[in-house]
Order: C-alpha cells, then structure tokens, then sequence
C-alpha cells in the first residue's frame, strides 16, 4: 500500500469525505462517460464524492504533462489498461494529490468536474472477449443438487477453474434494459422442443475481472504476475434463460441462454484500490490445493478480496408506487473457489493470448449460509419455492418490468469504506 490508501487523507471535496460515501478519495474508480443529453463524446473520468473528474478535460487543462493522463483523453479505456500497473499507480497517485486537501490546483480541477447526477455512461473499454467462470463451489453445490441430488458437485470442478465464452456484443453498462429471451425450450412431457421466450429468467450476481496489459500468444502468464494483468474489477449480472440452458447445455455448455445480455457495473475499482480489502485464500478442511501453476505464497496470504455483495429486485408495481428495491441476498468475493489471479492463470496456461480490455465474469457469488444465494434459481430451489415479496407479489423467476440491481461495498475496520456502486438492468417483454 502507499499514500493513496492513508484513511487520513482527506479530499477537498466534501462530498468525497462523507462516511457513507462510494467514492472516497481512496478509491478513484473508472468509467467512460459524458454528460446526458449534449450529444459530447465518451471520455474516462474518475469518481469522487458525488462528482466526476473528466480526464480529458484535465489532461486539456494543462496541469501536468503525464503520458498516463495523455492515455486518457479519448474514447475506452483500452490504451490506460495496456499502459501497466506502473502507469496506472501514477496516474492514481497524481489524481490524489490533486484529490486531496491543500492541493495547490484545486480550482484549476474544479472545473473538470462533472456532478455525477448529470452523467451518462458506456462501457469502459472496447470487451474483445468475454469469458464466465464457475468460481463459487457454493452455487456450484447448490445447482448441481437440483439435477444431480446424490453427486451434485463433478469430480473435475475442484482442480479446474470452470468457464465458458460468452457473448462480448451484448454486454451492457448499468441502466440496460434487454428484450426477454427466446429459444427452443423442451416443456415437460413432451417429446419435441418448441420455440418459445423464456420462462424461467434468472439474474446471476457476479464480479467482473478488467484485464489490463495482456500476454502474446503461446505465453502463459504466471501466478507470480497474474494480478499484473488485472486492471479492476466491477459489478456483473449475467443473465440467464434456465429453461432455454436446460434443453440446449449438453454437451457443450450455455449458448442462447446467456448470449442475449450482461450488465456490468460503470465503474472499475481497481486492484491498487482495493489492497486494504485483501485477504487470505483458503479452502474447507478436507479440499485439495491447488495444482501448482496455480499456486503461490502471495495467493494464500492474500489471494481473496473481501467485496461484500447484495443482489436486490424492485418488480414494475413497486417502481409504480415509488417502493425501494428489497433486498434478497448477500454474499461476498470471499466466497470464491478460487482467486482472479487463478482466473487469469489457468485461461492463458494453454497459450491464450488475453487483450487489454477483456472481461472475465466469476460466476455467481454465492456462500455457504441461507439468504447468500446469489440466483434465483437457488433461492427458490429450482422454482419449487417462491420468493415471497413485501407488498404481496410472488416470484419464481423473473417477470416482465422487474428491474435487478447489484451492489459492492468493502469495508474493512480502520479503512475508508470503498464502492462499486450498481449493475441495473430492467426486462422488457419478449418481442
């Protein structure tokens, strides 16, 4: 850690010291944005208090000449994340200090700013490729017994960091809202599928891994350098048709049932950010460790990131009588399986080149504990019990106008609490 963690620090913005704060000055989080309804161009900023600092005007102002700032004036985040950790800790750093109390530029940043109110986002980088892992054994355990009661967890998912790729062209920034799927689905009892939109429409509460510098083809990159390659993460909710998945996963694995959206949160809290929350990496008693390429000192000792997780549904009734969210469920990043350094070794051991820009999904976050289910799926086992909702209404799966939101806050005693603030995401009626 370094200066840019001080809980002390304070920032000259007051908003930014606010103990319930999302963006404290020790967290500078990224997203592309601009301001709604003036037809600007998407540019990076980074959050403070309530406020965006737009990183291209103040690369325009002239404050300082720094090749990080440069990286920043235009467009995605991709040419930043390429840049390395050594570029990103400057640019942190310098943002800091700019950030903080007794900056000597402090009026020359005022006008960069942006009120976070007034903004709209895009995705924060050009995604190549998109990949979704299996990281929780939890969900893992908890979707395996609804097919496979007396074998519910396969012998490979303990040694293999599980994943697929998914579909790049369909990730959306908070705010989206996706046409209800269809696919063939296989109606119970019959003999041949019919296409028909899903019924069973599940949200997934994940973390998004941010890849930063990338690797050449054919070069694996180690444990020792796989957080190297992680520029941040955010909020993720892969959406998904079950009923859609149940008729078309074998053998492959999902298709149309995850293609159609994921909604990712605007801000990308970084890795740098985030080493306050760090911690041990450990498994149950009786689990195996971990082969070694995917294995280290570093990785045990502080491996996980301590993100606690909340998955919330407001269905379009309780939007119409300005009813809040209802919480129903919580977990956190603890509860991986395995670690985002894990991630990224065990994708690039066959020689995958990753890219700056490049998303990797965790899989569902789901613990070990009742009310830590982080799917519906889970929560109302298979749909055999359905969620209960304050005013009356019942939910097996999703329903047309329900709106998801994701939060992720780390808090930590004798550190200034940081936030991802929210993936939201509405279904629209199938077309």
């Amino acid at each position: 850690m370094n200066e840019t963690h001080d809980p002390e620090r304070r920032s000259w913005l007051a908003s930014a010291n606010r103990p319930e704060a999302a963006f404290p000055i020790q967290n500078l989080p990224f997203a592309v944005l601009r301001r709604r309804e003036r037809g600007e161009r998407f540019r990076p900023a980074v959050a403070i208090g309530d406020q965006a600092l737009d990183l291209a005007a103040l690369a325009a102002s002239g404050v300082a000449q720094l090749a990080a700032l440069d990286a920043c004036r235009d467009g995605p985040l991709n040419d930043f994340m390429a840049s390395g950790p050594a570029a990103w800790s400057t640019l942190r750093a310098f943002l800091s200090d700019l950030l903080r109390v007794g900056s000597a530029h402090q009026h020359a940043v005022e006008r960069c700013l942006i009120p976070l109110e007034a903004v709209e986002f895009a995705v924060p980088a050009r995604i190549g490729d998109y990949t979704d892992f299996y990281t929780s054994i939890h969900h893992a355990t908890n979707i395996g017994r609804l097919f496979r009661p007396d074998n519910p967890l396969l012998p490979n998912y303990r040694w293999v960091p599980i994943g697929y790729h998914g579909r790049s062209s369909s990730i959306g920034v908070s705010g989206q809202a996706f046409v209800r799927p269809s696919g063939q689905i296989m109606p119970a009892g019959a003999e041949q599928p019919v296409l028909a939109p899903c019924q069973r429409l599940d949200y997934e509460l994940e973390v998004g891994v941010f890849i930063g510098q990338g690797n050449a083809l054919g070069q694996p990159v180690a444990m020792a350098q796989a957080e190297e390659h992680i520029f941040g993460l955010c909020l993720l909710n892969d959406w998904s048709a079950r009923d859609i998945q149940a008729w078309e996963y074998q053998p492959l694995g999902p298709f149309l049932a995850k293609s159609f959206a994921t909604t990712i949160s605007p801000w990308i809290v970084t890795m740098e950010a985030l080493q306050p929350f760090r911690s041990p990496w450990s498994r149950a008693a009786g689990e195996p460790g971990a082969l070694p390429y995917l294995a280290s000192a570093a990785n045990d000792a502080a491996g996980a990131v301590d993100l606690r997780l909340e998955v919330a549904l407001q269905t379009a009734r309780m939007r119409s009588r300005g009813e809040a969210a209802v919480t129903l469920s919580r977990s956190n990043l603890t509860d991986a399986y395995w670690t985002v350094a894990q991630l990224v070794a065990h994708h690039t051991v066959s020689g995958c080149n990753l890219q700056p820009g490049d998303l990797l999904g965790t899989g569902t976050m789901s613990g070990a504990s009742a009310g830590s289910e982080g799917a519906l799926i889970e929560i109302t086992r298979g749909g055999a019990e359905p969620v209960r909702l304050p005013g009356g209404e019942v939910r097996t799966f999703l329903e047309d106008g329900d709106t998801v939101i994701l939060r992720g806050r780390c808090v930590r005693p004798g550190q200034v609490s940081i936030g991802f603030g929210e993936a939201v995401g509405t279904v629209l009626p199938a077309r």
